[in-house]
């Protein structure tokens, strides 16, 4: 994520999804992710805390939705975090991040091009 990156100012997607994920990444079985910040909800899969209830916030997430935000183990994040990327970050559009912008009143974000073409006009 560079720092020009939408994420930086969100938040949303650790504030709307569900983070669940193998639990192989969790530190007792050798991965990243601390295991104080998990629960089991599978015997196979573990869920970030805090994101499997309502409202849904992300244990790790520090800051304030649509303002300024990051990930506090960003380093350490598991493979549904890594590979969740906002809407146009490499040229694809994700509806998922969309969703979650809507649900916090925040725009969805626009192509690059776009905000390229409106500027030379």
């Amino acid at each position: 994520m560079s720092e020009a990156s939408p994420c930086l100012n969100c938040g949303a997607c650790c504030s709307h999804f569900r983070v669940s994920f193998f639990w192989g990444e969790c530190t007792s079985a050798g991965g990243t992710v601390p295991d104080e910040l998990v629960e089991q909800i599978s015997p196979s899969r573990v869920a970030m805390l805090g994101t499997g209830c309502k409202p849904v916030r992300c244990t790790s997430l520090v800051g304030e939705v649509g303002s300024e935000v990051k990930c506090s183990i960003y380093d350490k994040r598991s493979s549904t975090c890594r590979e969740f990327e906002a809407s146009w970050e490499d040229g694809q559009h994700n509806p998922d991040c969309d969703a979650a912008r809507a649900a916090f009143g925040l725009a969805a974000l626009v192509p690059v091009f776009e905000i390229e073409q409106k500027k030379s006009a």
